[in-house]
Parts: structure tokens; sequence; C-alpha cells
């Protein structure tokens, strides 16, 4: 009769799955203002509105949320393994452009129930600027993480 093991992950496995997670939320973070967009721009059309309401809404609760759960779990899951990354300053910047990430999420969400509720706040050109916010994260974290100091 064996003995029953812990089973634990190894440190590649959850760096891809990491990964995996990552992509999935900026594929989100990339198309919802995009849907804002489209949303502002048919403002006087109710069918197209709700169209796009519904999309927003899937958008945002079946990928985004999970991806972005996904992502910040195995991330924390990481640190705990290899808790010296919190010692090093590009750790730091990386953990600080994925809280701008998590609060453009909220905003996302925030903007989503606003226009849901007929408050049209945004212009579509507010929309195509917010919507680079992404972009610009991603190159800072993958500058940062690619390029770090070996240390």
């Amino acid at each position: 009769m064996g003995t029953l093991k812990s089973y634990s992950m190894d440190y590649p496995v959850l760096k891809a799955l990491h990964l995996i997670f990552v992509v999935s939320w900026f594929a989100g973070l990339f198309y919802i203002f995009r849907l804002f967009v489209y949303h502002i721009e048919n403002w006087h059309s109710n069918d197209v509105r709700k169209v796009l309401s519904r999309m927003e809404r899937k958008l945002l609760s079946f990928i985004m949320l999970p991806s972005a759960i996904g992502s910040i779990a195995l991330g924390t899951v990481m640190l705990m393994r290899n808790p010296a990354l919190l010692t090093q300053h590009w750790m730091h910047l990386k953990l600080g452009a994925v809280s701008i990430l998590i609060g453009y999420h909220v905003f996302s969400f925030v903007t989503y129930k606003k226009f849901a509720a007929d408050q049209k706040y945004l212009s579509s050109k507010m929309c195509r600027l917010i919507n680079e916010i992404p972009t610009l994260i991603l190159i800072i974290v993958s500058f940062l993480v690619f390029l770090k100091s070996p240390t």
C-alpha cells in the first residue's frame, strides 16, 4: 500500500499557466473599450446597444474576470514559492503595473454598468484613448520581465 504524496506543481508549469491566464486577460482588456467605442457610436440604436451590452457583459464575466483571477492567483503562488522576487526592483514596478491593470479592469466594469444604465459619460474618442492603456502596460511589463537584472 503506497503513501499519499502531496501534489506540488513545478514552478515552470506555474509560469506557463500564469502566462496563459495573462494572455487571456489581456485579450479582454484590449477588446472591452473597443466595444465601448461601438456602444457610444451606436447610441441611437437600441437594438445594437443591447447586443453590445450583452457582448460586454460576457467578455467581462466569462473571459476577463476568470483570467484576472487566474493571473493574480498564479502570480501570488509563484511569489510565495519564490519570495526573493519581492526584493527585486523590477518586480515592484511590475506589481505596480498589475495594480494599474486591476484598476483598468474595475473601471471597465463601472463603464459597462453605466452604459447598461443608459448613462453616456464617455466619448468614443475618450474610449479610444483609454483603450491604449493595456498596450502601454504590456510593453512596460514585458521589458521589466524579459530585461530584468539577473541578480
